[in-house]
């Protein structure tokens, strides 16, 4: 790249947009430029808060997510700062690079192209132990979440939590957004008695809280006696969706391609606990739902008469290449979000679900206490089996909702 002897505004006006552009040749060689917008906790903490970390050895709970605005990787940056030690990595479900399917088993890897161990928290053990932590003075946890209550993420991070305290360990979360939004919330705030890896902790399914602020509530709910340091985005608000967020979206697991793919399955997901498929297996998980036995064109009609806000059905057919219903064509229905600020997930499934359960009660069945699990009680699921109406289902959890957002209040960080 040869820049001629212009005048400086010339100059200026080359550079803002190869700055734009989001890249730069120097020399031959080709670096990736830091975008405008939110800045991403991992960010804040090296260019600011390097006090925190300086002396340390380090292990770092994250995946392929935890990249800053040029899309480097945490490890390596973490690595190449001066006065710190990265000594472990901990990954959660699909592992430390993300691939893994749902539900399989990771093991640990004593070997990796960076000689830093990894340590699998979806695997034998599910939470750190002693042995894992030898090396650790200071846990830290940089991990993209999707902003629903069932994705395991979640009880990784309360299972670190735990760690931490049990062996005094100081524990840092490095902020990110919740792709969903800070604002809104819907379901139902999941019961004690059904706790579980797909939902560790009294909040509804869509809870409007950034992984920094759960930590607190979650340190708040088990007690933690072991210092929590959350180190905050900048640029952040509440009422952002990731598209606001002038960020990358890097898939957090394998079915999760997209941000809007998130906001979906804060509603779809609980087609899980069901035998319908949820998508699995296709281009479109979770925005599509159906099965073998369905007639396709006329649910995607009856679906469309309940004129439901922020969102529009059309029939599809479709053949999952794994999961439910593998290799076997499915009729049913694909989800388009028309309104993503009238959109209600939750309440769009449950009239889902509960209209194939009056119309195919010889096929439809439920997988439980999967379901129960997700849903957060037992209460969405016999009520619908008696045939009790959507709006009266959702009508009973507005209270408790209402009081999980009075409740939430102290541990918001962002405007």
């Amino acid at each position: 790249m040869t820049i001629k002897n212009t005048s400086l505004k010339s100059r200026r006006t080359f550079f803002y947009h190869m700055f734009c552009l989001g890249s730069i040749s120097l020399n031959g060689c080709r670096y990736r430029v830091k975008r405008q917008g939110v800045v991403p906790g991992i960010e804040v903490l090296l260019a600011k808060k390097q006090n925190l970390i300086r002396g340390k050895k380090i292990g770092l709970i994250t995946n392929q997510t935890g990249v800053d605005r040029g899309l480097n990787n945490n490890v390596d940056l973490l690595k190449s700062t001066s006065g710190t030690q990265l000594v472990a990595l901990f990954s959660p479900e699909h592992g430390i690079q993300g691939w893994e399917q749902a539900g399989v088993k990771v093991n640990n890897q004593s070997k990796n192209g960076r000689k830093i161990p990894v340590f699998s928290l979806y695997g034998k053990n599910m939470i750190p132990t002693p042995e894992m932590l030898s090396d650790v003075d200071l846990l830290v946890y940089d991990i993209q979440d999707v902003g629903s209550r069932y994705y395991t993420y979640l009880s990784t991070l309360k299972n670190c939590l735990k760690a931490a305290n049990q062996n005094d360990i100081p524990f840092i979360v490095l902020d990110r957004p919740n792709p969903l939004g800070g604002l809104k919330s819907e379901g139902k705030i999941l019961k004690q008695k059904l706790y579980s890896f797909v939902g560790p902790s009294n909040i509804p399914a869509r809870y409007g809280l950034t992984p920094g602020e759960l930590a607190l509530w979650m340190k708040a709910e088990i007690n933690l006696k072991s210092s929590l340091t959350v180190v905050q985005m900048e640029q952040w608000k509440r009422g952002y969706w990731y598209d606001d967020t002038n960020l990358e979206w890097i898939p957090p697991s394998p079915n999760m391609p997209t941000s809007k793919t998130a906001l979906m399955y804060s509603g779809t997901c609980l087609i899980e606990g069901t035998n319908l498929s949820e998508g699995r297996g296709t281009t479109t998980p979770f925005e599509i739902v159906g099965a073998p036995w369905i007639d396709g064109r006329k649910l995607g009609k009856w679906m469309g008469k309940y004129k439901l806000p922020g969102v529009a059905f059309r029939e599809i057919t479709f053949i999952p290449t794994f999961s439910k219903y593998s290799k076997e064509k499915c009729h049913g229905v694909q989800l388009h979000v028309t309104n993503r600020e009238q959109f209600k997930p939750l309440q769009t499934v449950l009239y889902l679900i509960h209209h194939i359960h009056s119309e195919y009660s010889c096929d439809f069945k439920w997988i439980n206490p999967h379901f129960d699990h997700l849903a957060g009680s037992d209460e969405i699921r016999k009520d619908i089996q008696n045939g009790q109406k959507v709006e009266k289902i959702v009508e009973k959890w507005q209270q408790e909702l209402e009081k999980f957002r009075r409740e939430r209040k102290e541990f918001l960080l962002y405007p």
